[in-house]
């Protein structure tokens, strides 16, 4: 009889702890990324924590400060993230990364909305699984969204603040390789906050109900 209720016991205590590790919390990161154009606010959704983690941890590090945005196309994206593109060759921009890929993380609830923070990846040929680069990503531009890239890239952040910004990089000057001619330099930092902060300052209640 001691034997079964210390069974018992344990169990509560093992779904006790579960439901305390798995409650949500009520913070959340603000990421904020500075260019000469302007700041643009985004968040990271919990629905990809593996790219969350990562982004995150990268950030902190300074990770990507002084990267550029090396390839733009108005009316579809910018990407950046590439530490390649802190050196003074061009022509090897687009090609670095952290030395790592992040599993895919594919989520219905997540498209390639206007302002949609994804991660870049090598094409199927070489990477049949869709890895994603450990640090390139790319934010969509087009107004109507890029769902043609739904389930093939990972989304795993959205843009609250400073969709203009992003319009802004995407028609500069730039060469036949989609390379702005004057490197756009990015700053990025994090700060967490109260989740009902950032729905007032934000007003985005709907990324959270994703």
């Amino acid at each position: 009889m001691k034997i079964k209720f210390f069974a018992i016991v344990l169990i509560f205590i093992s779904l006790t702890a579960y439901g305390q590790t798995t409650k949500p919390s009520k913070k959340d990161y603000v990421v904020t990324i500075k260019t000469e154009f302007g700041d643009m606010v985004l968040l990271l959704s919990d629905l990809t924590p593996k790219h969350k983690e990562n982004f995150l941890k990268l950030a902190q590090e300074g990770f990507y400060n002084g990267t550029t945005f090396h390839r733009i196309i108005d009316e579809f994206m910018i990407q950046g993230g590439d530490p390649n593109s802190k050196d003074a060759d061009p022509n090897n921009d687009g090609m670095g990364g952290p030395g790592y890929t992040v599993p895919a993380e594919f989520n219905e609830k997540l498209k390639h909305n206007k302002g949609a923070v994804a991660a870049a990846r090598m094409g199927d040929q070489v990477n049949p699984k869709r890895e994603s680069s450990g640090s390139q990503f790319y934010i969509v531009e087009n107004q109507d969204g890029a769902h043609f890239l739904d389930n093939q890239y990972t989304v795993f952040g959205q843009v609250v603040q400073g969709l203009d910004v992003i319009d802004k990089i995407a028609t500069q000057p730039k060469d036949y390789r989609d390379r702005p001619s004057k490197n756009i330099t990015m700053e990025v930092s994090i700060k967490k906050l109260k989740k009902k902060k950032i729905i007032k300052l934000y007003h985005c209640e709907n990324f959270y109900k994703a």
